[in-house]
């Protein structure tokens, strides 16, 4: 892939990539998620709890969702790549719980997409939001430092598939039974 380097850059763009490296600008939505009230950022959004991979402590992120495959199943992008803090720690422990809108979390299992699954994912985003997309690629590739187009990607794509929809009687694998305590349920 070429860089985005050559060549002279929009500063809107730059501004918008500078931005998304400000811990407390990032981080004001996970307070938003924490009071229920992350229905307010709307539905293509969600936050993410994962384990640090040293530390063994909670983490969170908040996401823009880009794809919703199946019913359960929600792909998120890593705009930072595979230095993404987030996305080594799911790398290093696929247990997550997924926030979405002001609901309770739900446990998941995060994993990498390939190239053609990620490639059909960010088609579809770029298909159904096209406005979002044209504004989104130029921080995207300022971020990751390379060109990125729809049908053909190595931006990290994760889809995260929730794990709570056991049926009745049905329990979590031991492994992951330790990471989601069980709920009360009547």
């Amino acid at each position: 892939m070429r860089s985005v380097t050559a060549g002279r850059r929009n500063p809107a763009t730059r501004a918008g990539a500078a931005l998304l490296r400000v811990r407390w600008f990032v981080r004001a939505p996970i307070w938003l998620y924490r009071a229920r009230l992350g229905v307010l950022l709307g539905s293509r959004f969600l936050m993410l709890e994962h384990v640090g991979r040293e530390s063994g402590c909670r983490r969170y992120v908040v996401l823009e969702m880009v794809d919703h495959p199946a019913p359960g199943s929600n792909v998120v992008i890593s705009g930072f790549g595979t230095r993404a803090q987030w996305f080594r720690n799911i790398q290093a422990n696929p247990q997550v719980r997924v926030y979405l809108a002001s609901r309770k979390p739900a446990p998941a299992i995060a994993h990498r997409l390939d190239a053609g699954a990620a490639a059909a994912s960010l088609s579809r985003y770029a298909t159904a939001h096209p406005r979002s997309w044209a504004k989104l690629r130029p921080v995207l590739e300022e971020t990751l430092g390379t060109r990125i187009d729809e049908y053909g990607t190595e931006l990290p794509m994760i889809a995260l598939d929730l794990v709570d929809r056991l049926g009745r009687g049905q329990r979590l694998p031991t492994s992951l039974a330790r990471y989601f305590p069980p709920r009360n349920v009547r």
